[in-house]
């Protein structure tokens, strides 16, 4: 075989390619580290109502906010939001009530959900915003 004007014998071009080919596959495996296997509910210790409540959150909230995350998207992530004493957009109490009305009326650039939720899938939300 010929490569740039030099005569290179087989064994010398299969040990090129699997070094290429190893350094492909690890070039694959680190550029994919921050991207883990979504859990299920069950490995999330979720209860019926939470569960339920992380179907509502894919269905409507996903688009725009990280679950378990610090990253955001559009919208703030909503890890740890009952965590702390006060929501850090708004300065409003971190609690069900307020979060329940921003989620059903809205505010700034987040929809109101109000029309499309039902009054227990934003419970089941609530539920579910509260282990992340």
């Amino acid at each position: 075989m010929r490569s740039a004007g030099v005569f290179l014998d087989r064994s010398s071009v299969s040990r090129r390619r699997i070094a290429l080919t190893v350094s492909i596959v690890l070039l694959l495996l680190f550029s994919a580290c921050d991207v883990q296997r979504r859990k299920s509910d069950a490995e999330l210790g979720l209860n019926s109502q939470q569960a339920a409540g992380r179907r509502v959150y894919d269905q409507y909230c996903d688009r725009c906010h990280e679950p378990y995350s610090s990253r955001d998207k559009k919208g703030r992530s909503l890890k740890g939001v009952f965590k702390k004493q006060f929501l850090p957009q708004s300065g409003m109490p971190a609690n069900d009530e307020r979060v329940g009305e921003l989620i059903q009326s809205g505010r700034n650039m987040m929809p109101a959900f109000g029309q499309v939720m039902s009054p227990d899938q934003v419970q089941n939300l609530l539920a579910y915003l509260h282990t992340l």
